[in-house]
């Protein structure tokens, strides 16, 4: 299928086909291809949860207030985000960068792109991630706001803002993975109605790991399931050229 074909192939699914299965090597290789999603910083701040065993998909489903998704799903897939992962993120990144620009960038530029780097990930990222009650939010707000009255400035830097980033990120993520799913024929249904608690306990996720979305996965059964024709708003009321 074209990309366009792909997109208006993909729908959200709430009613899959209870006697079809899916291939778990080809799910895990969408999950795959949803690891090249573009994400802020490229740190990656994200773990997904391929939940295939037939128990745990009972009490996913269940945390999800027993949806009809969810129900029928063959496979569930959890997108997490991992905020609290940032300083072993960035070590790896720089792990990597060093080789990197020694393999690619002109000798040089090649201490002056290093170096940038290490002040990148070794300062400034654990400056605008890190959490503590809020009060490294508020002083990075300030302090942003302020810098901002001289030049242009990211000034959205509390907690809950930096919050927003990794949950956008992940959404990234969880949007190519069901393209990806879409284009081998395979269905999702994007779901944002669960016990994120719940669903933490049973993943076994630390306290600072928070739920981004949850996608039952399987095969559509006829047009049950989905809710007719799609709906969009005119889009002469939302595009505007400048």
């Amino acid at each position: 299928m074209s990309l366009q074909e792909i997109l208006e192939y993909r729908r959200s699914v709430r009613y899959f086909d209870e006697a079809k299965e899916l291939d778990t090597e080809k799910v895990k290789h969408c999950i795959e291809l949803a690891t090249l999603a573009p994400n802020s910083s490229n740190m990656q701040l994200w773990e997904f949860y391929h939940i295939t065993d037939p128990d745990i998909l009972k009490k996913i489903s269940h945390a999800c207030m027993d949806q009809q998704a969810a129900k029928t799903a063959k496979q569930i897939v959890v997108f997490v985000t991992r905020q609290d992962l940032h300083r072993k993120r960035s070590k790896e990144i720089l792990e990597f960068e060093k080789e990197n620009i020694a393999r690619n960038s002109p000798p040089e530029k090649q201490d002056r792109r290093w170096k940038k780097r290490q002040v990148y990930y070794n300062r400034l990222i654990p400056f605008i991630y890190s959490r503590f009650f809020r009060i490294f939010g508020l002083f990075r707000k300030i302090l942003a706001i302020s810098i901002s009255l001289f030049r242009p400035m990211i000034t959205s830097l509390s907690e809950s803002d930096m919050r927003v980033v990794v949950h956008k990120t992940c959404g990234l993520a969880a949007q190519t993975f069901m393209i990806a799913m879409a284009e081998i024929g395979y269905d999702t249904c994007p779901l944002e109605g669960f016990d994120s608690c719940r669903v933490k306990k049973i993943l076994k996720l630390p306290c600072s790991a928070e739920i981004n979305m949850i996608i039952p996965c399987g095969i559509r059964k006829g047009t049950r399931g989905i809710w007719g024709e799609r709906f969009r708003v005119p889009f002469e009321e939302v595009y505007r050229v400048i």
